[in-house]
């Protein structure tokens, strides 16, 4: 009888995961599985069968949910914002020097400065944008 209520909390864990996704419940539920299994053996040792919850638990825990979650929340691959604008390519619309000019950066004109030291960018030429100040692109 106890086999089937450790049974039942492993379901009900495992489905309570569901709310979380921290993958905290579903390591309990695991460990409630291995105590289920451990009651199929040893129907009459509740204090075994609670060590095994708690080792199980406190392994599965440790042992697998770091690895779980480094796998499933990695950072997004899709750059967006200022980040996606970085090291696009740029087409010069109004001359580009130290003290400033336009670009069209996919579609949109920015405002833009050229590096310090940097020949003035004439009309039509390609730039990359290396830095984001403000509302200004910092073209190379």
């Amino acid at each position: 009888m106890s086999a089937w209520i450790w049974f039942a909390g492993a379901v009900v864990l495992s489905v309570a995961e569901v709310l979380g996704a921290e993958f905290v419940l579903l390591m309990l539920g695991g460990g409630a599985l291995a105590a289920a299994g451990t009651s199929l053996l040893f129907p009459e040792l509740l204090w075994l069968q609670l060590v095994v919850f708690a080792l199980t638990s406190v392994g599965l825990v440790l042992g697998l949910r770091p690895w779980l979650l480094s796998r499933f929340y990695q950072p997004s691959a899709i750059r967006s914002g200022i980040d996606a604008v970085i090291g696009s390519t740029a087409t010069v619309v109004e001359t580009v020097d130290v003290d400033g000019g336009q670009v069209k950066i996919g579609g949109e004109i920015w405002s833009a400065v050229g590096m310090h030291g940097q020949r003035p960018l004439p009309p039509g030429t390609a730039v990359t944008v290396v830095e984001i100040r403000g509302a200004t692109a910092v073209v190379l």
